[in-house]
């Protein structure tokens, strides 16, 4: 399996996953333009795609997923409500193209998918865990915390893409009014980098051997600072980063490396 982000943050999100025989996008946030342009760049085609996965209906994460479809004929992968949010807002695409799942796994060719519920402000938001190839990768961003339901989804996952959105103390004396930080650190806002580690201490013990912190805000976090607070909280719980566990940053506007599990 391979991965990659070509966007991560709230000015955009956008996943690739492949294995042999099947490529996926697991949100399309972006305009049409640039994801094609970024697919280019990492030797892949529009028109090769199988299928665009939708977590949930805001707007950095689905303004690109109708021009997508209509332009490759691709089918788009979400649940009924979050369908009923981003049918306006992503215009009128070829009814074969409408797929919904429930919450239960499904399959696209030879991916085997699981969706999980999260919790944020969004109309029945998820995460997803995708096997393929003898490998198992989830991703759960846009989730104000992390519970033992979810970290069950989590387990044993050979990469985790996580949130890690922002450092409390920016936040709290950061530039944004005071209804926003409440949403943001409220129980369906998102992930600390706080957060993001003590949850990565758990999922090591679990079996993950790599992650990807995701969704940093520009405003009240910075990739260095994700980074060093996530590895204090390994070391602190004698978790060796480069030896038990890699962390590496997804990059907010630019294309990250490609993971190969």
């Amino acid at each position: 399996m391979k991965v990659c982000s070509i966007a991560s943050g709230s000015s955009g999100n956008c996943i690739y996953v492949e294995t042999k025989n099947t490529k996926l996008l697991i949100d399309s946030g972006l305009s049409g333009k640039t994801i094609t342009q970024s697919l280019d760049t990492i030797g892949t085609k529009g028109n090769d795609l199988d299928g665009i996965l939708v977590t949930h209906d805001h707007n950095d994460h689905v303004c690109g997923v109708g021009i997508l479809s209509r332009k490759y004929d691709i089918p788009i992968y979400a649940n009924f409500a979050t369908w009923e949010e981003i049918k306006d807002k992503i215009g009128k695409v070829k009814e074969k193209n409408i797929k919904y799942f429930e919450d239960k796994p499904f399959e696209i060719k030879d991916f085997f998918i699981e969706p999980f519920s999260i919790p944020h402000d969004a109309c029945d938001p998820v995460g997803f865990s995708l096997y393929g190839n003898s490998k198992k990768m989830s991703i759960a961003t846009d989730l104000g915390y992390i519970d033992s339901m979810i970290l069950e989804k989590l387990y044993g996952a050979d990469m985790v893409i996580l949130e890690a959105n922002h450092d409390v103390n920016m936040l709290t004396i950061g530039p944004y009014p005071y209804f926003l930080k409440r949403r943001v650190l409220s129980e369906l806002g998102h992930l600390s980098n706080d957060s993001a580690g003590k949850a990565l201490v758990k999922l090591v013990e679990m079996g993950s051997e790599r992650a990807l912190l995701a969704h940093l805000s520009r405003e009240n976090n910075f990739p260095e600072l994700a980074f060093q607070t996530v590895y204090n909280i390994l070391k602190d719980n004698k978790i060796d980063v480069g030896q038990d566990i890699l962390v590496d940053v997804a990059p907010r506007d630019m294309i990250s490396d490609i993971y190969c599990l």
